[in-house]
């Protein structure tokens, strides 16, 4: 069920639960996404849950979301999904890896993602000290933008696990058509809010992305 849906530059936000909501959606050319992965057991016991600064972190199970997963990873199209280590899935040929490196001791150095491509697997270096986060395992908008980079044909992604809206963001500046979901109000309303600043200060290198059609009810 669609809770709420806003239409923002060229990218299309839906508030609701991406196993009811995707077989709503029409095709997709790929999917980019970063799933929740369990890390919320960790922090319970953690340096970080003893600060209380990650409390949402605590809904978020890999089990739970392992149908989502199961859905987008059986579409037939090319995926590229953060955190793929920790869910079932194929082996794969291309993991793409992203090298953070000034993380704390008690974090990872790099972050892993599963793709289902035929590619050499690839590293990115973007100290994670670099960006803003907005959400507590947000990914910086440059890593998105060098992950849709893999997917050239592809002009519509889709986004299960939108969070803060980094790969619509990033789908904006680059002239790609994104369709992000996410069941969190708190997080949707940031992602409407960055994506909506990214349709005001657009790339003069990027073809300006065109609105995605709206289908009307038959009458």
């Amino acid at each position: 069920m669609i809770i709420r849906e806003e239409r923002i530059g060229g990218q299309r936000l839906i508030l609701g639960d991406c196993l009811q909501v995707m077989p709503l959606l029409g095709k997709v050319d790929a999917v980019v996404t970063d799933p929740p992965y369990g890390i919320g057991e960790k922090m319970q016991g953690g340096t970080w849950g003893a600060k209380g600064n990650y409390g949402k972190m605590r809904e978020w199970d890999m089990t739970t979301n392992q149908p989502a997963f199961d859905y987008f990873t059986n579409l037939g199209v090319p995926v590229i999904s953060w955190g793929g280590n920790y869910y079932k899935v194929p082996p794969s040929r291309c993991w793409l890896t992203w090298a953070k490196r000034d993380n704390m001791p008690t974090m990872s150095d790099f972050e892993m993602a599963w793709t289902n491509m035929d590619h050499n697997s690839k590293e990115f270096y973007h100290r994670r000290s670099n960006f803003e986060r907005q959400h507590q395992t947000g990914k910086p908008v440059p890593l998105m933008e060098w992950c849709l980079g893999f997917l050239p044909d592809a002009q519509t992604i889709l986004d299960p696990f939108m969070g803060s809206g980094t790969t619509l963001v990033a789908c904006q500046r680059l002239g790609r058509s994104g369709t992000g979901i996410e069941l969190d109000q708190d997080y949707f309303a940031i992602a409407c809010k960055r994506v909506d600043e990214a349709t005001r200060q657009p790339d003069l290198f990027v073809a300006p992305v065109k609105p995605q059609p709206v289908q009307e009810p038959l009458i």
